[in-house]
């Protein structure tokens, strides 16, 4: 296996048509001295796969042997490092089995889709939305720019282009802005802008002209200090703006910088100085606010550490983490964070997983437990066996999904972008007619009605209510993902905050999901005997009631039987064919179905146990029961206090679904604190028990673990997967994932959702009224440059400051 390892990079493929000794595979992998010809010969067509789910390199060997086997294909060459694998095949039909095949091994394998060849760069000086659409209309007009995508809220660009990364740095310069590309290592901390710099220059220079006219200094002197004021701090906006005018575009740059242009033209040199310096200075407070949603995201990537301890020939050496391949040993001390995602092979310690899952208490880690990247190391020195590459670990999915997430338009941002791409070129033709109608109709003068139209190009500028909208959603998202809570998308939040009933799958969600059995009753035979055949029936079965029988049978020393066509019967139980004799486990409807006798003490007993709670499995075969067993599933600590909370929040109704008999489900909906239970569902139901709470006119969320009752949190207007943590179908298949395994994180999922979309509204509200009061005051002649510049630049800081505080909702 370690010679395997050692030559896997050296090894071109897997070959039908040659047996060249170079792996141990004895379908045979060629060697690199000796595949430049054979490689040559292969024709056909290639497509790469990701496998998961391979422990060693033997695994890589099984699959690759089981696939050679297919009549078209002609060549298997798998990475076990990088879990990619690559197939050259006659035809492209021939593709689509292999994720089949694979799967029939025990592994799971899907297609790498082609990669375009995208680049990302974060981009400073964006003040608003539509200075990230100036950026994406300028570069469009270049030939070599395919795609462009500008992400205000995260200060991210992507960029699908075929020219060099240079000329792109210098087409965003162009348009008044700073391009570099971006790093997931790049420091939080930024050093001074040269905008900052030249916001206070203006700044002085404009207070120097408003003191020099008080004094006996020649006017000419005055407006060269507030005209210094206008170039200094109107260059940048000025240079933007010109952009966006050959761009077709209309942003807050245009309407800015004709606004002060138009004050020198009639004279108003100390109003256009003021509202050029008013707008630097609002910008340069806004980036700052900004810049703290955006840490948000930041404080994740740098929980990671750079270098690691790794095992090389029996001596510990100090190597990058990207360096490290999955199967590799590393040492992590006490005090020390987990560099990547791994098994504890040696050692026990406690593990604080508070940045991955946001539990605040220190969780006891053991030989075979898991270990997640950015997690603290409180106490021991273990040895860990790497199982994820450094961008496959949890945290790197988590900054992924969380980068995508704040990236996506929630509802009310599409509307608000909408709103603000009519109103600003109806609020800019309307400063233009403001201009010249009235004083061509000999309402009077020119000065001042072009003075009232400048403070209405002011006014068009909707910076405020384009950002209300995606800052709330950045600091909610960024606020969720340090506190363990994975919200993918603003749509998502906003949902979450309109939900009235929550629907929880019972094993696992509610309860511990690590059931027990409690009490044995044999009717014909032993207790051992009973076991022995429910022992042999469960043992393939995955489910938490199968392992709790298969390991209360191991506990007792119970071997299991020879047994054969094996067979789970979906919500009833499971069947095996036991020394030429077909024997169930399962619940009475099985039973009643089959129509097998039950004496009616013995019904009376079931009966019984189901009303104390319990789950009832009984054992026999098409004719007579063998005997049947009571298992216990407790409710989790943490629950009924959740679901106080979850009330305490807002939500109307709470509902138990569960395959369990009625009896059983009523006791268990009311140590829980339930408002309703369905009970006896197959898996299948549970989507029927959603859609009958939407048909009562309520946004319904479902809670599960993200895998068995995907179907459901499908249907759910809202899908929450509990645990997501340690399994990656929960963070691909539920709209929102609660990374610990509780739901002690729900209700503030629902009271931070709720918080932002009441924040949202309130952005929203504000910044529209600020808008309708800016235009009624100017034509009274109220409202000055200035003042218009100050309520916009204003109203943007307060959205941006109010949209803050959901980076510290607890």
């Amino acid at each position: 296996m370690s010679e395997l390892k050692k030559n896997e990079t050296s090894c071109c493929s897997t070959e039908k048509t040659e047996a060249v000794s170079c792996c141990v595979s004895d379908q045979t992998s060629t060697a690199s001295s000796c595949c430049s010809e054979d490689s040559s010969s292969v024709t056909g067509v290639e497509k790469e796969y990701r496998v998961t789910g391979m422990d060693c390199p033997s695994c890589a060997q099984t699959i690759e042997k089981n696939l050679m086997q297919s009549r078209n294909i002609r060549e298997v060459n798998i990475n076990y490092s990088t879990a990619k694998m690559k197939v050259k095949a006659d035809q492209d039909s021939t593709f689509s089995d292999i994720p089949a095949k694979v799967k029939k091994l025990g592994f799971e394998a899907a297609p790498v889709e082609q990669e375009k060849d995208v680049e990302t760069y974060s981009i400073e000086g964006m003040d608003c939305g539509s200075c990230a659409k100036t950026i994406e209309k300028h570069l469009m007009n270049h030939p070599k720019v395919k795609e462009v995508s500008v992400n205000f809220s995260t200060g991210k660009m992507q960029i699908d282009h075929t020219t060099d990364s240079e000329t792109i740095m210098k087409e965003v310069q162009k348009s008044g802005f700073q391009a570099s590309l971006f790093s997931k290592t790049e420091s939080a901390e930024k050093a001074p802008s040269k905008k900052d710099i030249t916001t206070w220059i203006s700044g002085i220079f404009l207070t120097g002209g408003f003191v020099a006219s008080f004094t006996a200094l020649p006017e000419y002197l005055v407006i060269l200090f507030y005209a210094t004021a206008i170039v200094v701090g109107g260059w940048k906006p000025a240079k933007s703006a010109f952009y966006s005018i050959k761009s077709r575009s209309l942003d807050m740059n245009v309407l800015m910088a004709s606004a002060a242009l138009g004050a020198a033209l009639i004279g108003e040199w100390f109003e256009g100085a003021m509202v050029v310096w008013l707008f630097a200075l609002g910008n340069t407070l806004q980036n700052r606010s900004i810049e703290r949603t955006r840490d948000s995201i930041r404080s994740l990537i740098d929980l990671t550490p750079s270098e690691a301890l790794v095992k090389r020939n029996a001596e510990w050496v100090t190597l990058q983490v990207k360096e490290i391949a999955i199967g590799d040993t590393i040492l992590v001390k006490p005090g020390e964070k987990f560099p990547l995602d791994g098994e504890i092979t040696k050692g026990s310690t406690s593990v604080n997983q508070a940045p991955i899952t946001g539990e605040s208490l220190p969780v006891d880690k053991n030989i075979g437990d898991t270990v997640y990247a950015g997690t603290v190391n409180e106490n021991g020195s273990i040895e860990v066996h790497v199982t994820k590459l450094v961008e496959d670990t949890t945290i790197a999915n988590i900054i992924h999904l969380v980068e995508e997430a704040q990236e996506k338009k929630a509802p009310t941002q599409a509307f608000v972008d909408r709103f603000a791409n009519v109103y600003t070129p109806i609020v800019f033709l309307l400063a233009l007619l403001v201009m010249v109608g009235p004083p061509l109709l000999g309402f009077g003068t020119w000065g001042e009605w072009v003075y009232k139209g400048l403070a209405l190009l002011v006014v068009a500028c909707p910076c405020a209510l384009v950002i209300s909208t995606p800052v709330a959603i950045v600091s909610a998202i960024g606020n969720a993902a340090r506190n363990g809570v994975l919200i993918k998308g603003g749509t998502f939040l906003e949902k979450a905050g309109t939900i009235k009933a929550i629907a929880f799958d019972k094993t696992g969600t509610l309860t511990e999901g690590k059931p027990k059995v409690t009490k044995v009753f044999p009717i014909n035979g032993s207790p051992e005997e009973m076991l022995s055949v429910a022992h042999t029936i469960e043992a393939r079965s995955s489910h938490p009631i199968a392992q709790a029988i298969t390991d209360y049978a191991k506990e007792r020393s119970i071997e299991e039987r020879h047994g054969e066509d094996f067979e789970a019967l979906a919500g009833k139980g499971a069947k095996a064919t036991i020394e030429g004799l077909s024997y169930f486990a399962g619940n009475l409807r099985l039973y009643e179905e089959m129509n097998v006798s039950l004496e009616e003490k013995t019904r009376s007993a079931i009966h019984q146990l189901q009303q104390e709670g319990h789950t009832v499995v009984i054992i026999g075969t098409a004719k007579e029961i063998t005997g049947f067993m009571a298992i216990s599933d407790t409710i989790r600590p943490i629950t009924k206090d959740a679901l106080l909370r979850l009330k305490a929040s807002g939500i109307e109704e709470i509902v138990m679904l569960t395959g369990d008999n009625r009896g059983t489900a009523a006791k268990m909906a009311s140590l829980a604190g339930v408002d309703r239970s369905f009970s006896e569902l197959l898996p299948e139901d549970k989507v029927t028990a959603v859609k009958k709470l939407q048909s009562e006119g309520k946004e319904v969320a479902m809670v599960g673990d993200g895998i068995n009752d995907a179907p459901a949190l499908a249907t759910a207007d809202l899908g929450i997967a509990m645990g997501g943590a340690g399994t990656d179908t929960a963070m691909e298949t539920a709209d929102i994932v609660l990374m610990a395994d509780n739901l002690e994180k729900l209700p503030y999922t629902i009271r931070l959702s709720r918080r932002a979309l009441k924040i949202i509204k309130q952005n929203v509200w504000f910044a529209l009224i600020t808008k309708f009061a800016a235009l009624i005051l100017i034509f009274p002649g109220i409202l000055t440059l200035w003042m218009a510049v100050l309520s916009d630049t204003g109203a943007a800081l307060i959205v941006i400051l109010n949209s803050m505080r959901l980076l510290k909702q607890k």
